[in-house]
């Protein structure tokens, strides 16, 4: 199995890494200046599950050829029409897709690019980031991938997966195929959207949000919003998801952020619409008390306003 990573940061560049260091055939595509850091340095991963440095084999856009079996996205929202872009040179005859973003919106972007029977579904759970010297650092010992295929998949795409589950158990990454992988992608969604809306509208973490006096009243009501969606849309939330999502963001004390608000603490652009406006969209189709929601996008809308202005600036 011959497998495409396209960016080597904090989230491809980890699981990207893990794979090869489990002996896996992956090529990344990178940039000219990550592929010549890489070259120097390597690629370094500094985690509590073990720090790993590697030589890894590198590919730009311009010399990619159509020779993989997979493809794994694991861009930013706001950059899947460059990542599009980007990888059409490694798409053969036989190449399937596997994203591993955030939400739901951009399956339906990389189906009308490259047809239904190649994108399978998947997402990842990981607290990483590339800090300024080209590592990645691992923030905890949470990671882990779900993926699955989809209806109107290649017959292979089982297969393959289950190759790359295989792979991952070698190096202890967590890498479960799904029997229903959009149910699982619709979960996280929940949780996400639940989660990025409350802190990225009130700059706080889930602790802080619930010592406020009406912090768990806030919340929940994001929250159903989120569920209602999921419902209308053929996806409620299972009972176990339910327990799990509620566990994260009613924990007393909790330092839980969504990344979201990571990014926008560093000046950094957010995944708004991606998320949050997909969900307030959905929200609303379903009736649901939606006002949270549009609070939060109207003030991640706002804020991508003023770093525009900022940067133009």
């Amino acid at each position: 199995m011959k497998v495409l990573i396209l960016g080597a940061g904090a989230v491809g560049g980890y699981f990207g890494g893990r794979l090869a260091q489990a002996g896996a055939d992956v090529t990344f595509l990178v940039r000219p200046q990550r592929a010549r850091k890489l070259a120097q340095a390597g690629l370094v991963i500094k985690s509590p599950l073990g720090d790993a440095q590697l030589s890894v084999r590198t590919v730009l856009e311009e010399a990619v050829r159509p020779d993989y079996d997979l493809v794994i996205l694991s861009c930013k929202a706001y950059d899947l029409d460059a990542s599009i872009a980007s990888i059409v040179g490694a798409v053969g005859p036989n190449t399937l897709i596997l994203p591993l973003l955030n939400g739901m919106a951009h399956l339906a972007r990389l189906e009308q690019v490259f047809g239904g029977a190649r994108v399978l579904g998947g997402t990842c759970y990981i607290a990483s980031t590339l800090d300024t010297d080209g590592s990645i650092r691992h923030l905890s010992k949470f990671q882990g991938i779900s993926c699955g295929p989809r209806v109107g998949n290649h017959a292979r795409a089982s297969d393959l997966l289950r190759d790359l589950a295989q792979a991952y158990a070698r190096v202890s990454v967590e890498c479960k195929v799904s029997a229903d992988i959009d149910q699982d992608m619709w979960e996280k969604f929940v949780l996400l959207a639940s989660l990025a809306a409350m802190t990225c509208l009130m700059r706080a973490s889930v602790g802080e949000i619930l010592a406020a006096e009406d912090g768990e009243s806030l919340m929940r009501e994001a929250l159903a919003a989120c569920v209602m969606a999921a419902g209308a849309a053929g996806h409620a939330p299972r009972a176990e998801s339910i327990r799990q999502t509620e566990s994260m963001l009613f924990a007393r004390g909790s330092a839980f952020t969504a990344s979201m608000l990571r990014d926008i603490e560093t000046g950094g652009r957010v995944e708004a619409d991606h998320i949050i406006g997909d969900m307030l969209r959905h929200a609303r189709a379903a009736g649901a008390d939606a006002r949270l929601l549009t609070a939060a996008y109207c003030h991640l809308q706002a804020y991508e306003a003023r770093r525009r202005r900022g940067a133009a600036a």
